[in-house]
């Protein structure tokens, strides 16, 4: 697959990533070991990592990547904004890197598959690589089409650094240390478990291609995504947890959203694939 050719700044772009990444877990070490949190403090660092993990599992995950329900044009620019404050990227980077996981995944081309380069590089190492900085335009040309949604891939740095600056004036490093360092590294590092510890631990209730596994811990944590074997047997599905006894929050919001009208045309998986992961995998 031919990625895009970097830029002299998107180098230095990625040199800023991989100094970002440091200085935002250290910033998470340093808050914790350091700054007792008020009760503020902490509901404002409960409330971050709810909000971005729904619209990383919600957005960036089951909209922008599988393109599960619909929406409208506001509301599909609010969850690319608001993605650009998780510390993931613009939508159409994390949409094109995603779609090359499903298509090559568990294979050599997998941009993060633990049974081809190890855990830790599945884990995070491979988001510090150059090989991963560019992506393939034409695998998101239905998204592309959106001049907001390029301009905010484009540019989902400045959003980001206004939150920052914000924390900074309002709590002071205090305030940079629990409204972002320590909920945005909770946040990642749960999204990229199911990148490594869901294709390692845990159940095979479909016979995928791949080693995808259901795990209920992940789910938990995840608001759904640890059922990440259903996923990989129908990936266009707004709901991973096909059962009603798989947790699935994600889906739940969805629901509620969609009595709203904010969203509508909630995919679910039909009804031979729920019949066949009834059966048990040998």
């Amino acid at each position: 697959m031919l990625l895009t050719r970097q830029t002299p700044l998107q180098r230095f772009e990625r040199m800023l990533t991989t100094l970002g990444t440091l200085a935002l877990h250290a910033g998470a070490v340093c808050a914790i070991l350091f700054a007792r949190p008020t009760w503020s403090d902490a509901l404002i660092a409960l409330g971050c990592y709810l909000v971005g993990m729904f619209v990383i599992t919600a957005g960036y995950h089951r909209y922008f990547s599988h393109r599960a329900y619909k929406t409208s044009r506001g509301f599909q620019a609010l969850l690319a904004f608001l993605g650009c404050l998780c510390t993931q990227k613009g939508a159409l980077w994390w949409a094109a890197t995603h779609r090359r996981h499903h298509r090559y995944s568990d294979a050599a081309q997998d941009p993060h598959s633990p049974h081809q380069r190890g855990f830790w590089q599945s884990h995070i190492l491979w988001t510090l690589s150059s090989e991963y900085e560019g992506y393939d335009p034409a695998s998101v040309r239905d998204l592309s089409r959106y001049p907001e949604l390029r301009l905010l891939d484009r540019f989902c740095t400045l959003p980001l650094v206004a939150y920052i600056a914000f924390t900074a004036i309002v709590g002071g490093w205090h305030g940079v240390g629990w409204w972002y360092c320590v909920p945005t590294v909770a946040l990642m590092h749960a999204v990229m478990m199911i990148n490594s510890l869901s294709h390692l631990w845990g159940h095979r209730r479909f016979a995928t291609s791949d080693q995808s596994r259901n795990n209920a811990a992940l789910a938990l944590l995840t608001f759904g995504e640890g059922w990440h074997n259903n996923h990989h047997r129908y990936m266009a599905s707004a709901n991973q947890g096909f059962y009603w006894w798989q947790i699935d929050i994600t889906y739940y919001v969805l629901r509620a959203l969609q009595a709203l009208g904010v969203v509508w045309d909630l995919r679910r998986p039909p009804r031979h694939v729920l019949d066949e992961g009834r059966v048990a995998v040998p």
